[in-house]
């Protein structure tokens, strides 16, 4: 990684057009959530929020992620988040992770996998997941990435997963976590990420998260002038209420970012 990361997490679809133009500084879409369930014909089916991924009602989006994953954007697909995907998944994980695996074949735009566990699980299912998803997806560019509160990473606690974030990154499957979309809600703060860092985690593999509306700035500039181009980047939830076009125009001033995307030729920008 040469630069900073700067990520939107992506659950209201409403429209990519006001950040898709030429040199966006966008560099990943964390399209978001995945969930797994039976349904009233005890069916077991995966949902992108309340509905199939296959549904028409998700036509234009998946278009516009398309013509984003053309110019050069990373999309990440977020698995949990609130309610109990983690659960369900690993209560029938073979049928659950074919339909996983499917979406992820059917939509090549897909460029890898964020684990948001919000949810107890054994770090034993989470440690096999990520082996699953290595093996079935061994190209080096495949993402992995995970999203723990800020305090799982500045002290070797459980997160809200019922786990240790410093015993899975020291794991086998340690090595094959991309980055850590850490989320800084409570203390978005230099002082919180310095402690990210000295428990041992690398900066280049820790995104600073924010939620949107939240006060930034001062915090972001301290926090680049100490790491530069080690910094892992920032995020922010969610797309639709960040003023999107405003805040990727500060964000990306802060950072200094001079990222130059290739279009496919033919590509047409929405």
């Amino acid at each position: 990684m040469d630069s900073p990361r700067i990520i939107f997490y992506y659950q209201t679809f409403t429209s990519l057009k006001p950040v898709l133009y030429p040199n966006t500084p966008i560099t990943h879409i964390h399209l978001s959530a995945i969930h797994f369930g039976i349904d009233e014909n005890l069916q077991p089916y995966i949902h992108l929020n309340d509905n199939s991924p296959y549904s028409e009602k998700f036509d234009t989006m998946w278009e516009e992620i398309e013509t984003a994953s053309k110019m050069g954007i990373k999309i990440v697909l977020m698995i949990g988040g609130a309610g109990t995907a983690y659960q369900d998944l690993f209560s029938n994980f073979d049928i659950y992770y074919n339909m996983l695996y499917r979406l992820i074949k059917n939509k090549p735009c897909i460029d890898g996998i964020d684990l948001d566990i919000e949810e107890e699980v054994s770090i034993d299912n989470i440690e096999m997941l990520i082996s699953k998803i290595k093996k079935d997806f061994p190209e080096d560019e495949f993402i992995i990435s995970t999203a723990p509160i800020q305090s799982s990473l500045q002290d070797d606690i459980p997160g809200m997963g019922g786990f240790v974030y410093k015993k899975l990154l020291n794991s086998e499957v340690g090595k094959y976590i991309t980055y850590f979309n850490g989320q800084f809600y409570s203390d978005y703060s230099k002082e919180a990420y310095d402690e990210v860092v000295q428990n041992g985690y690398s900066p280049q593999q820790v995104v600073m998260g924010m939620l949107s509306g939240e006060e930034y700035e001062d915090e972001l500039k301290k926090v680049y002038s100490e790491y530069g181009d080690k910094f892992g980047g920032v995020f922010v939830w969610e797309y639709f209420d960040s003023n999107p076009k405003d805040w990727l125009d500060t964000v990306s001033e802060i950072l200094k970012n001079n990222y130059q995307y290739n279009f496919t030729n033919g590509c047409v920008i929405l």
